[in-house]
């Protein structure tokens, strides 16, 4: 009996962290809707500290960041963002659509890429 009682206890407690998560993720998503950046980054913050344990969720977390990011005129920072989110996860579908926001940047003359570094052969 002891250990069905802390077995649902233990559930409870995950599944309370996964609804909380959820809230703040769609709370943001809200806020961007409403063009509310700030709610944005606060309700972000507060979902990355509930997901530290579900790594695949950053990527979705980081693209919205950069989306504000791009709405607030700060492009720079949107670029290093959707860097981050192709190094690091390469093969996501949210890779996929940060490429296309650097793309995008890089149309409306808000980001150049860095040019690939030069190799020469070394002297013997």
């Amino acid at each position: 009996m002891r250990t069905l009682i802390i077995l649902a206890l233990a559930l409870t407690a995950v599944g309370c962290t996964r609804w909380s998560l959820d809230h703040h993720l769609n709370n943001a998503y809200r806020a961007y809707e409403e063009g509310d950046c700030a709610t944005v980054a606060l309700e972000l913050s507060q979902a990355e500290r509930k997901s530290r344990s579900r790594s695949y969720i950053q990527p979705e977390i980081s693209l919205l960041r950069g989306q504000c990011l791009e709405r607030e005129s700060l492009f720079v920072d949107a670029a290093q963002t959707y860097q981050f989110i192709i190094g690091r996860y390469p093969a996501s579908e949210y890779a996929y659509r940060a490429r296309a926001r650097l793309q995008t940047l890089e149309q409306l003359g808000h980001y150049t890429p860095a040019p690939a570094p030069k190799v020469s052969p070394a002297a013997l």
